[in-house]
């Protein structure tokens, strides 16, 4: 199973709140390049959300609803 992008984030605390709205969701998720965007280089490589390729319809639709 491919892992895909799903968002990025500048924050790292924005990052890690949407994972755990995804976990909440029994969708799992995982951060790439987190560390970097915590060392506050997040405008140049900011933290990508990874999710299962399966996953990717699902898992956008709970962030866009957190959105609202």
């Amino acid at each position: 199973m491919a892992l895909v992008e799903l968002a990025t984030f500048h924050s790292p605390v924005s990052a890690e709140m949407a994972r755990g709205r995804l976990a909440a969701e029994g969708i799992e998720a995982v951060l790439f390049d987190g560390g970097l965007s915590s060392l506050g280089l997040g405008m140049m490589a900011p933290a990508r959300l990874m999710v299962e390729e399966e996953d990717l319809a699902l898992a956008g639709a709970v962030l866009a609803e957190d959105q609202r």
